[in-house]
């Protein structure tokens, strides 16, 4: 979400008549992708940044395919590098009221194709104050990119009842944080800048995005 790509092009000496030639782009280099391994009723994932480590507890059984998406993630290292990105203030409620959000933001490098979306009323993860929940455009576009919650943020659920496909659908949570929810404040404390960002993330996008060095698996003794 939010992509942001610089380009320049430099045009030396090119008659006025003719087309500038354009070399193609040279394609990502990918490196080669580790077998999937069996998925557990509950992974658990250590996830450290540069302001400290948020242990994350993720719901294999009920969320099955959010978090074997996660996981593939994991352990190909594509999250290693990526930056939370954006603090979602909320201004009513009890405070903090809001999420933050990080992830791959289709890097051809990291991203993997997209999975089908596991509705909240499906599974029964929902989106309270610690989920991880999957950051996405329409229903079955979620890749790499994720969000942590600060605090219960019930429409975000799932709600068939709605007339809207968007509120009918809502997002997929599948885990919760279960340590280091201290640093999850941390990041949606850092100052935002109020330009960036489109649309209504506008003034959501962290001035000095936050680092994510590693995200690893929990091996169970």
């Amino acid at each position: 979400m939010l992509l942001r790509f610089a380009l320049f092009a430099a045009l030396i000496a090119t008659p006025a008549y003719a087309a500038p030639v354009r070399k193609a782009p040279p394609k990502p280099v990918v490196a080669k992708e580790v077998p999937p391994q069996p998925l557990h009723d509950t992974e658990t994932v250590v996830m450290t940044t540069d302001l400290g480590t948020i242990t994350l507890e993720l719901d294999g059984k009920h969320a099955p395919i959010s978090t074997a998406n996660f996981m593939r993630y994991v352990d190909n290292k594509r999250f290693d590098g990526v930056v939370f990105y954006r603090a979602m203030h909320l201004k009513w409620g009890e405070q903090p009221n809001g999420l933050i959000q990080a992830g791959t933001r289709g890097d051809p490098r990291k991203t993997f194709p997209p999975i089908a979306h596991e509705p909240t009323n499906q599974t029964g993860v929902l989106h309270k104050a610690g989920a991880i929940s999957l950051a996405r455009l329409a229903p079955g576009t979620a890749t790499g990119d994720f969000s942590i919650l600060l605090s219960d943020i019930d429409g975000l659920d799932a709600n068939p009842q709605s007339t809207d496909p968007e509120a009918q659908a809502g997002y997929a949570a599948f885990g919760h944080v279960v340590s280091g929810m201290d640093v999850v404040r941390k990041i949606w404390d850092q100052p935002v800048d109020p330009e960036a960002g489109e649309g209504f993330m506008k003034g959501q996008m962290l001035a000095q995005p936050v680092k994510v060095i590693s995200v690893r698996r929990v091996v169970a003794p």
